[in-house]
């Protein structure tokens, strides 16, 4: 049975929310939501959906070296988080972290990547704070109401249910193999990594989806954790071609990445993993009409709490992705470490 205290990251979590104190009106249990909800008093109707999400790991690491890259993904990855819960934003609070006396071109290149987030969604930034630090770290808070018989959580899926992909994935990896692998710049430029978070599609599965969560931490790593919190796993038909964007397909066929990593990794993109009855199949092709793209079927929901990847040879894998997720805790942040133990990792269970 996989369990949520098999993953670092969720143990850490714990740590910090026994010693918290509950808000009696907050609808949503530690890790169940990517963002937190709350009952409004004065709109019974709606919940109160907020979120915090910090960029500060990605610019130390060098991963994003572009202060407009820095601001953009600091607003999305909040407003991604309402999108996954179906609200519609009513705006973000920003904090500002870096040296005293830094850089103007800092402040230019990321105000402008903020603004540019925003308007691209029809969002403003209300206010914020600023600190001068030693290092450069960014953090989003995003604020949203949502109809409360209508928010969605990462809790709900049934056997039998499909899964899907708002759109194709592996930009986030494939990007972050490109920076950190010491390939050419040029096989993803920096410019070309601008990940959208999908709230028009997060408003469209109110009511549809019997759960959701973001991509934002890697395809494989978002449907571990539904598969921990709901005691369910999925079969994943791996149609590369289809599931892989463009840049992913690129990046795999330029550096011989096997295509499961731009899954597998921890820096994903925006997009947004969620789960219907099979019987609603049609209300999502409905719902999806007005969408960039149309919505992308990964597979099932299974009984059995596990990953399985239909390769497409036919073989069926199974993918432990414990070891994976807790890699760089494990490795203590050495990369080169990281990158060959991952790899390691897929030859064990027969991805190689």
């Amino acid at each position: 049975m996989t369990r949520m205290d098999d993953i670092l990251e969720n143990v850490a979590i714990d740590a910090w929310t026994r010693r918290l104190s509950r808000e009696p009106r907050q609808a949503n249990a530690p890790h169940e939501s990517d963002a937190e909800l709350l009952e409004l008093q004065a709109a019974p109707e709606h919940y109160l959906a907020i979120t915090i999400d910090t960029v500060a790991e990605e610019i130390l690491t060098g991963l994003y070296l572009e202060p407009y890259t820095m601001g953009w993904v600091t607003v999305m990855a909040s407003l991604s988080d309402l999108a996954a819960v179906g609200a519609d934003p009513l705006g973000v609070v920003v904090s500002v972290s870096a040296p005293a006396g830094g850089e103007e071109s800092l402040v230019e290149g990321t105000a402008r990547g903020m603004e540019d987030a925003c308007r691209s969604l029809g969002v403003f930034i209300l206010g914020g704070d600023s600190n001068a630090t030693p290092t450069v770290s960014l953090t989003g808070c995003a604020v949203g109401i949502v109809p409360r018989t209508e928010a969605i959580t990462r809790r709900g899926l049934q056997p039998g249910d499909s899964v899907f992909l708002t759109g194709r994935a592996g930009s986030g990896n494939a990007f972050g193999l490109v920076r950190l692998g010491g390939f050419d710049g040029e096989l993803f430029p920096e410019d070309e990594y601008r990940p959208i978070a999908m709230i028009e599609a997060g408003r469209a599965l109110r009511g549809v989806a019997t759960a959701c969560m973001d991509t934002s931490d890697g395809v494989l790593t978002t449907l571990d954790q539904l598969t921990r919190l709901n005691g369910h796993g999925f079969e994943i038909d791996c149609d590369w071609a289809s599931i892989l964007c463009d840049e992913a397909l690129r990046v795999c066929e330029r550096t011989g990445a096997p295509p499961w990593m731009m899954l597998a990794g921890p820096h994903g993109e925006f997009e947004l993993a969620f789960t219907v009855p099979s019987s609603s199949a049609e209300a999502i092709a409905s719902a999806a009409g007005g969408w960039d793209s149309p919505p992308l079927r990964l597979g099932t929901v299974v009984e059995r709490p596990a990953i399985t990847l239909r390769l497409p040879s036919g073989e069926k894998v199974d993918v432990d992705m414990a070891p994976l997720r807790n890699l760089l805790e494990t490795t203590e942040g050495h990369l080169d470490r990281y990158l060959r133990e991952f790899r390691e990792l897929g030859r064990s269970w027969g991805l190689e």
